[in-house]
């Protein structure tokens, strides 16, 4: 008798009732019980999906920047690479936004359910600045960013668009420096830091909203999420 196939919902189900609860009520919120009905599920559910509370929340953090990824791929490469990045910008902020309760367990305490992130861990979640990395790159050979490490530039604009997304999460960006207005001056900065002209920066930051809105529906600057979903 073959085993009885896993349910892809219910997996699905779990990790976002998993990041929920950690998000309401951090890590001692999440057990085995309460998931349970967070779900509407049993608790031997848990690990028959994933073997231990610490995969679970392992599945969480790869889920999280697996979603970032995916957003990620919906930024096609244009003649105005400045444009391509402030967009991705935007997507990680769409992402943080809309995945608020997943981003929290990505980026939040070292041990949560008996989990402490391995290096390995840290890895996969880097790896999603492959994108950003080539961006810079395409930035600097366009002679809009001054030449440097595109890995290190990729790193400093994760620092200023994360640093500035967690402000806004944390409800610290408030009228008259609101997270719209905070968040649109940080995307022309961070681009004029890197090398590019005011003018050209400014004109490109527009441009990315533009096109922002074109593939998103909803949300932060009126996107809730992608078009394909």
């Amino acid at each position: 008798m073959s085993p009885r196939r896993l349910d892809p919902n219910v997996r699905a189900t779990l990790i976002e009732a998993a990041a929920r609860l950690i998000a309401e009520g951090g890590p001692a919120a999440l057990s085995t019980r309460r998931l349970a009905t967070e779900a509407d599920t049993s608790t031997m559910a848990v690990y028959t999906y994933f073997g231990s509370m610490s995969e679970l929340v392992r599945e969480i953090v790869h889920d999280g920047f697996a979603r970032l990824e995916q957003a990620f791929g919906l930024v096609e490469l244009t003649d105005d690479p400045v444009a391509d990045m402030v967009l991705l910008g935007r997507t990680y902020r769409h992402n943080a936004v809309t995945y608020r309760q997943i981003f929290g367990v990505m980026f939040g305490g070292a041990s949560l359910g008996g989990f402490a992130l391995t290096e390995e861990d840290r890895q996969y979640g880097r790896f999603t600045l492959t994108k950003v990395v080539e961006c810079a790159a395409r930035c600097i050979e366009a002679g809009r960013f001054r030449p440097d490490d595109p890995g290190m530039v990729a790193h400093q604009m994760w620092l200023g668009v994360h640093g500035t997304v967690s402000l806004e999460l944390g409800a610290y960006l408030i009228d008259p420096y609101d997270a719209d207005r905070c968040f649109e001056a940080q995307l022309v900065a961070m681009m004029i830091g890197a090398g590019d002209q005011q003018e050209t920066a400014a004109k490109s930051v527009a441009t990315s909203a533009d096109r922002f809105r074109i593939v998103f529906a909803g949300g932060p600057e009126g996107a809730a999420g992608p078009k394909t979903q």
